[in-house]
């Protein structure tokens, strides 16, 4: 017989909710994970990871495209549209099998199907669409002391442009394209809207964004926005911001979009077009209202231990709310099951978790933007390091983009970095652990970076907040 009983169980096994199992597993507590769908979730099967794998094969396409840059011959350069989504298929279920195996190992129970709770300590699990791997329990009534939601969230739906698989895309169809679209509208300039302008402009649509906020990556810091608009329209793509799409008239195989602005509304065509407007999460059908489980726009609400406000129910991930990001859902379980054990981990800060885009140029950032310091009335020093003042930058052919630091002036503290260009994804957690470990200014400018890599822009940047920059 199946066990029927456990100390924790997990509803979802997206990042969030593969990672807390694993935890929960080597605190000793019995364990189980619910999933309708696929081991891994979202980001492994159709987010985070595939679309890693798509923007890869771009950009091995630009250094291709621009081989004589580095003394270099490549003809007849083309592109396998079908080849390109098959290899970032591969990668996807490389990583699901991977979760599998991590379950196994850790002796984590997997239940195939569609979960609600009936009660504190009570899930019933009924019948998924999808195929159940092997192993996996199925259908019943199942109980557990601790409950964890971590079922992630859905693209949103906007009236007038809701995604029909076809000719309104959302994430899902975006990245299993049958053919490149010779034209394409992308609505909305976030993280998932930039990185499909800048994968399907390198491959060589013509990519129109439009976004309703003045300002595209609305969450990043205005310099960092502003560098990275002139960067796109350089490629290429065509940039409308405050406007919106108000209306997508469908045909046999294109749309027309009306998009408005403040001077009025003008009507396009494209062959495709992304909705990219954000996510909701999915707190549909778990039994919520029922137990009074307390949400606030569509996600759960939690304490600084992922507790909501029905004692042995809690919530991880994008569902629990912002900010969207598979490595906060990660950190958020963690806490969560060490919480339960009685370990008195430290209550996530939201402030420490870093964001990425992996665009071309990539963007990553952690903390207070320059204007949010403002508003919060801090005496700040701000200091900025160009790529194109560091050796590695200019022999690696990428000397665009540039880092920047934000400092209180009478601390010293680490308040905030952004940075654009290549590699900075990687980059950026060098100022996370500083952030974490309260490391003040002069305690960065007396670290040695070693030479030559892109990592020493990030003192020279320091080093600028204080009048010393040594190499610009």
């Amino acid at each position: 017989m199946a066990e029927t009983s456990f100390d924790v169980l997990i509803i979802g096994s997206g990042p969030g909710g593969y990672v807390t199992a694993i935890r929960s597993a080597q605190l000793g507590f019995k364990t189980a994970i619910v999933e309708r769908a696929y081991l891994g979730g979202v980001c492994l099967n159709w987010g985070c990871i595939p679309t890693k794998a798509l923007l890869r094969s771009a950009e091995i396409l630009h250094y291709l495209q621009h081989a004589k840059d580095f003394g270099l011959s490549a003809d007849k350069v083309g592109v396998d549209t079908k080849a390109v989504v098959q290899r970032s298929r591969v990668v996807a279920k490389r990583l699901n099998d991977g979760v599998g195996f991590l379950m196994k190992k850790n002796k984590v129970d997997v239940i195939w199907g569609e979960a609600s709770i009936d009660g504190p300590g009570k899930v019933t699990v009924k019948p998924s669409k999808a195929a159940a791997p092997k192993n996996a329990s199925g259908p019943g009534t199942y109980s557990a002391k601790h409950i964890i939601i971590a079922t992630g969230a859905r693209p949103r739906a906007v009236p007038g442009i809701e995604g029909d698989g076809k000719l309104v895309w959302t994430y899902f169809e975006a990245m299993v394209p049958e053919r490149l679209p010779k034209s394409l509208l992308v609505i909305g300039s976030g993280a998932i809207g930039i990185e499909f302008a800048s994968f399907f402009r390198t491959l060589g649509s013509e990519v129109t964004v439009v976004e309703i906020l003045p300002q595209i990556l609305p969450l990043e810091d205005a310099e960092v926005a502003a560098f990275a608009r002139k960067s796109f329209e350089k490629q290429g793509i065509k940039i409308i911001t405050g406007a919106k799409v108000t209306k997508i008239d469908k045909r046999s195989d294109a749309v027309t979009a009306t998009i408005e602005d403040g001077k009025g509304a003008q009507t396009a065509t494209f062959e495709r077009a992304i909705s990219a407007v954000g996510v909701v999460g999915n707190v549909e059908n778990l039994g919520l209202e029922k137990l009074g489980v307390k949400t606030d726009r569509g996600t759960i609400v939690i304490d600084g231990y992922c507790r909501t406000n029905v004692p042995g129910i809690y919530a991880i991930g994008d569902v629990a709310g912002p900010p969207l990001l598979a490595h906060k859902a990660e950190h958020e379980g963690v806490i969560c099951v060490e919480a339960i054990k009685g370990l008195k981990p430290h209550p996530m800060d939201k402030r420490m978790i870093p964001s990425c885009t992996y665009c071309s140029p990539q963007i990553a950032s952690v903390g207070l933007t320059e204007a949010a310091a403002k508003e919060k009335k801090i005496d700040i020093r701000v200091g900025h390091f160009p790529f194109i003042g560091n050796g590695k930058a200019i022999a690696l052919g990428e000397d665009q983009g540039f880092v920047k630091v934000i400092f209180d002036k009478k601390s010293g503290q680490l308040l905030g970095a952004h940075m654009i260009g290549a590699e900075v994804t990687e980059l950026i957690q060098g100022y996370v652990v500083a952030m974490n470990l309260e490391t003040t200014e002069e305690e960065l400018m007396h670290t040695v970076f070693p030479h030559p890599t892109l990592s020493e822009m990030m003192k020279e940047a320091v080093l600028d907040a204080y009048g010393r920059a040594l190499n610009i």
